[in-house]
């Protein structure tokens, strides 16, 4: 079981906690420690319980292991084609820290900062955090409130994920959850059994380095292709994903009616559970986990590469440096408010 004590210690002048949100049978422990859910547990259709996020059972490992499980990404979600980007002008340099490219914010990003709690409810947490002007080589100081709440719908449950933000200047921003998926049960084994579906006709090719290149391509007749369900082992091993070692790609997700802000990206299945992903956001990351580290979780369960799937609700990668792409721009006196929701359906 997790231990509130675990968690409770001082980083950076700021005091980390757990926050547990409770609907029946379905629970989410979320740490202020870059707004991770430590835990997610919900009913199979037989109403066995499982934790279905990888992750760890004490805070130092949370520190020192896989540092994007299931954390708030920003100030940018993905990749930045060499960390540079034009705005009113004027060139930006952000760190590179993969490859040659910016990654999920840059060397320190949202996931290692402590959050402040601004709100706890037995079913709703409110975190923010304030990144100063500059960090990571961003512009503009931008405050990003972030709202989990677990909200009861029928017999199944929504976990919702909402992000405002606001800016002094003018930057760019995109946010995610970064959360590692096993519907199984964390540490139950890989995730090629699980059957996804993603409502999308078209993705977005990448460069050698893994950055869009702008091009906008067809799902039809390629193993990208999840318009109808199919299990992730079948399509995993084909040579369109061998570069990245699995499914690392960003789906552009159908809107079927354009007044519907939330719309359907993604489903997936396995052993009793069923998810669906609905978002205001345009784009859906499917990541097969191909790089995460041989550890133990937080059951003593082993983790090692795609033992979970991470459906990242986003804006498209590299849309700093593509006119076309959403425009990931944000300007004073406007606001960023999108929503990603996590459905189970019973």
């Amino acid at each position: 079981m997790l231990s509130t004590e675990t968690f409770s210690r001082m980083l950076g002048g700021k005091q980390i906690s757990i926050h547990k949100l409770q609907q029946g049978a379905y629970s989410a422990y979320i740490t202020n420690y870059g707004a991770k859910i430590v835990s997610l547990n919900v009913p199979n259709n037989q109403g066995v319980e499982r934790d279905i996020v990888l992750g760890f059972r004490t805070l130092e490992e949370w520190l020192s292991k896989e540092t994007y499980f299931n954390a708030v990404i920003g100030r940018f979600a993905n990749r930045i084609k060499d960390g540079r980007f034009m705005l009113d002008g004027r060139e930006y340099q952000l760190a590179v820290n993969n490859g040659t490219n910016h990654l999920h914010g840059g060397v320190s990003g949202y996931n290692e900062r402590v959050w402040d709690v601004v709100d706890s409810a037995d079913d709703q947490l409110v975190l923010r955090y304030v990144s100063p002007d500059g960090e990571e080589g961003y512009p503009g100081t931008l405050t990003l409130t972030v709202t989990y709440s677990l909200i009861r719908r029928g017999k199944g449950c929504d976990l919702s994920v909402h992000y405002d933000a606001v800016s002094d200047a003018p930057t760019i921003c995109g946010f995610t959850n970064h959360a590692y998926f096993n519907l199984k049960g964390e540490g139950c084994g890989d995730i090629r059994d699980h059957e996804l579906t993603v409502y999308a006709d078209f993705y977005t090719p990448t460069d050698d380095s893994f950055a869009p290149t702008g091009e906008v391509r067809s799902v039809f007749g390629t193993a990208l292709d999840f318009r109808s369900p199919a299990l992730i082992g079948e399509r995993i091993d084909d040579a369109v994903y061998a570069a990245a070692r699995g499914l690392d790609h960003n789906w552009i997700i159908r809107r079927n009616n354009v007044a519907d802000r939330l719309a359907h990206a993604a489903t997936l299945r396995a052993d009793g559970v069923t998810m669906e992903v609905h978002t205001t956001l345009p784009g859906l990351q499917v990541y097969t986990g191909n790089w995460v580290e041989e550890n133990v979780g937080k059951s003593g369960k082993k983790y090692g590469i795609q033992t979970a799937v991470c459906l990242e609700a986003q804006g498209f990668p590299n849309s700093p440096n593509v006119g076309h792409f959403p425009s990931p721009v944000l300007r004073p006196g406007e606001r960023y408010d999108h929503t990603c929701v996590y459905r189970f359906v019973e």
